[in-house]
């Protein structure tokens, strides 16, 4: 991979089967980025554990889903390299060794930890409040060059970026300072035009049927300004509109839908079926390819130790380094991992 531009290390936490908003916010986007990078993808079964830590029995399920939907979605366990967590202890060393190098006041400082903490309602664990440093544990052990993240994630990244600082000027140059690589696409509302979230029932899973699809799209939120369908109608801020935009590759049909809304000469309904069609088309590939994949669920397994397989070497390569830097190795000549 040597005529790639640089490493790349992102990932998901292990919540359930990924949705919609999953695959135009970060799957297409990994899937362009693995002829461009050499990737590492993560599935971040420990992350879990940081908000859910009493149902243990969904998450050995919930990895085979987000697999099959990363699969489905393009991600090619040939050009990059799939990564379980948990299945790798170097990533929780490491994080360990570098939480000696981060103040509390630091990590509560980080704008997620406080949001995550009230929109759920959440008495903190140790393990919330040290998330970011697992993360930058996650990132620097494969000495990733570039994250792709969202916007809300880019204090994670600085504060990644903080460690790797604080470690080269401590114990000699050792980890690069990641940058993090924004999505161009914007993020997608949910179907009752909140964010996206699982946890909201607002969501279009990729594991849903074309049938499930067509009732969820036939029941969301629009304009509620508008009573009848001749009522001249609000096309910014109408989640109907921003999946069209995306999905529907008639862009003139939309264009003619957009204008005749704002004019009152369409109606909520006809719009969304089209949109139905629209997205149940989009997803029609992925869904057969997921089919295939879920239904060999060893098959899977195999795909994800094989790639853990591939990375651990690399991760414990980077782990001993630190460790010789930091004095609890024995010093040895130490080589480089680039």
């Amino acid at each position: 991979m040597t005529d790639k531009k640089g490493r790349i290390l992102t990932g998901h936490r292990v919540t359930g089967p990924r949705h919609i908003g999953h695959l135009v916010g970060t799957l297409e986007n990994w899937r362009q980025l693995q002829d461009i990078y050499d990737c590492y993808f993560l599935i971040a079964d420990l992350h879990v554990l940081t908000t859910d830590y009493e149902h243990p029995e969904r998450i050995q399920n919930n990895i085979l889903e987000v697999l099959a939907d990363w699969i489905a979605s393009g991600i090619d366990p040939q050009k990059s390299v799939i990564v379980q967590q948990s299945r790798v202890p170097a990533h929780a060393q490491l994080s360990l060794l570098f939480s000696m190098l981060v103040t509390v006041a630091r990590l509560n400082r980080v704008p997620t930890y406080k949001e995550q903490t009230q929109q759920l309602n959440l008495t903190p664990s140790l393990g919330l409040l040290t998330y970011p440093v697992l993360q930058a544990a996650d990132i620097l052990i494969y000495k990733a060059d570039v994250v792709p993240v969202g916007e809300d994630q880019l204090p994670h990244i600085e504060l990644t970026r903080e460690i790797a600082r604080r470690f080269n000027q401590l114990y000699g140059e050792t980890f690069p300072e990641p940058e993090g690589l924004l999505s161009t696409t914007p993020r997608l509302p949910g179907t009752d035009n909140r964010t996206m979230h699982s946890s909201y029932g607002n969501t279009i899973l990729l594991k849903d049927s074309p049938e499930e699809t067509t009732r969820k799209v036939m029941n969301m939120y629009t304009d509620p300004t508008r009573i009848h369908a001749t009522d001249p109608g609000h096309v910014e801020g109408n989640p109907v509109f921003a999946y069209h935009d995306i999905f529907n590759p008639d862009k003139a049909q939309v264009e003619e839908f957009k204008e005749r809304y704002r004019q009152g000469r369409i109606g909520d309904v006809e719009v969304k079926r089209r949109l139905a069609e629209a997205l149940n088309e989009y997803l029609a590939p992925i869904r057969q390819k997921r089919a295939e994949l879920i239904a060999h669920p060893d098959d899977l397994r195999d795909i994800l130790h094989e790639g853990t397989e591939r990375a651990r070497p690399l991760a414990e390569e980077t782990l001993a380094e630190v460790m010789t830097r930091m004095g609890l190795l024995a010093s040895e000549k130490l080589t480089s991992q680039r």
